[in-house]
């Protein structure tokens, strides 16, 4: 028995493209979506179309991520929003709007997906943890924190979320995060999917890599209005794609409670943030 698994494609249609020819390469005997396949990038779109087409043609799964949650929200007229909470949501209300503003497809997914094993044990899929869909699993997880992000303990826990992949195994449990095929933050640019395979009577996991036209990724995030429709903070997501490592998170702590309260303007905080990642790079390479 094979599973693939794959997550946070983020508009990515390159990238995506080449995970499911593999995919389709390997033929598994079920393959599941854990999330995020649209916003955060230039194509979503043409990914949950390919999405929705592999579940029609192929019988795959997919999961709701916080992602379709962020565009979801969009659809919520309302919503009392500040100028700068406008603007930090401007990338999910761009990808919003490339749905042609329905929603319905985003808020019909799962949360969790759970299928049997041969040995009768489930393996659960779910977009970042049992705790929620925010709360990730990483390479520097101790023993204790996973336990308490896969409970009840299954014979496999799948997620992504984080876009780092790792393997762990926690007691008789098999702990994996998939990786992104569309955004890594590992420093590999790579796309990134897990294979699951029953073998000699356990469940064994393989990261597979692969190469993609990364270019043509890097023409749409211009070509599709990304930047500069989807705001000031799309700028940092180019950045983070180009690098493979993640910048928003660390933009957030510094800077979203002084936009959100009219402190300080987002484009001014974005331009603030990338020079000073620009300097420190700078300075690291000399």
């Amino acid at each position: 028995m094979k599973i693939a698994v794959l997550a946070d494609v983020h508009g990515n249609l390159p990238a995506f493209e080449a995970a499911i020819d593999d995919i389709e390469r390997r033929r598994p005997d079920q393959v599941v979506i854990a999330g995020d396949v649209v916003n955060r990038g230039p194509r979503p779109l043409p990914c949950l179309n390919l999405a929705l087409e592999m579940v029609e043609r192929r019988g795959w799964r997919i999961l709701q991520g916080n992602h379709e949650e962020y565009v979801i929200n969009q659809a919520d007229t309302t919503a009392q929003l500040t100028p700068g909470e406008r603007e930090i949501n401007r990338n999910a209300q761009w990808t919003f709007a490339k749905l042609n503003r329905d929603v319905s497809l985003l808020q019909a997914m799962p949360t969790q997906v759970e299928l049997t094993g041969p040995d009768g044990r489930p393996l659960r899929f779910v977009h970042a943890s049992m705790i929620s869909n925010r709360d990730g699993i990483y390479p520097d997880n101790t023993i204790d924190e996973l336990r308490r992000l896969i409970a009840p303990a299954p014979a496999v826990l799948c997620a992504g979320h984080t876009h780092r992949p790792v393997v762990h195994r926690v007691d008789d449990s098999l702990v994996v995060n998939v990786g992104s095929v569309g955004m890594p933050f590992d420093g590999d640019w790579r796309a990134s999917y897990v294979e699951l395979t029953w073998r000699d009577g356990r469940w064994q996991a393989e990261i597979v890599r692969l190469k993609y036209d990364r270019e043509q990724t890097e023409r749409d995030f211009l070509d599709t209005g990304f930047l500069p429709d989807a705001g000031d903070l799309a700028r940092i997501m180019l950045v983070e794609f180009q690098r493979s490592r993640p910048l928003l998170n660390s933009w957030t702590k510094r800077y979203y409670d002084a936009v959100v309260a009219g402190q300080i303007a987002a484009a001014a905080a974005v331009n603030q943030f990338l020079q000073e990642l620009t300097s420190y790079s700078n300075g690291r390479a000399r």
